[in-house]
């Protein structure tokens, strides 16, 4: 964290890896540090691979009944029925990339760029590394590891706190 006095603060737990998922936190840390917020993100389970050097995040349809995607001039609904199919989460995958491309937001990759040079702090839960069997080096740099006792002395301190 940083040295502002009076500086306000956001922990963010990060716990999910799926491209769908990914962006809410990236975008929600590199908005509020770019406010002036002291960030910490503590990535753990599925988040965890968040930080891993190479990226092949997908799409989740299933479980996601909300989940509309643009098509021809409307929204095409994706339904859990349908996201049950055999390539459902590929096409949704290449849908959204698409979408992404299209509509110039950043990548995840930009993003966790974003968040080092924003001096965001971004905690790799050790108990997850050891439990999916990561090394560090699998990791990209610019991360501290932890463990829950890190992020809750964070938290304890901080004003804002999301569980995404």
């Amino acid at each position: 964290m940083s040295d502002k006095k009076n500086a306000k603060s956001m922990s963010i737990i990060v716990t999910k890896g799926s491209l769908d998922w990914a962006y809410p936190p990236f975008i929600i840390g590199t908005t509020a540090a770019a406010m002036g917020l002291d960030v910490t993100m503590f990535f753990t389970f599925y988040g965890l691979g968040l930080l891993k050097k190479k990226l092949d995040l997908q799409v989740t349809p299933l479980g996601n009944a909300a989940m509309e995607m643009p098509l021809m001039g409307g929204h095409m609904a994706m339904p859990n029925a349908v996201a049950m199919i055999p390539g459902v989460d590929k096409a949704a995958t290449v849908m959204m990339k698409n979408l992404i491309k299209k509509k110039g937001v950043a990548s995840i990759e930009d993003l966790r760029e974003t968040a080092i040079e924003s001096d965001i702090r971004m905690i790799a839960c050790q108990m997850t590394l050891d439990l999916f069997e990561y090394k560090r080096e699998d990791l990209i740099d610019g991360h501290e590891l932890g463990g829950a006792a890190t992020y809750i002395e964070a938290a304890s301190q901080s004003d804002i706190n999301l569980f995404i």
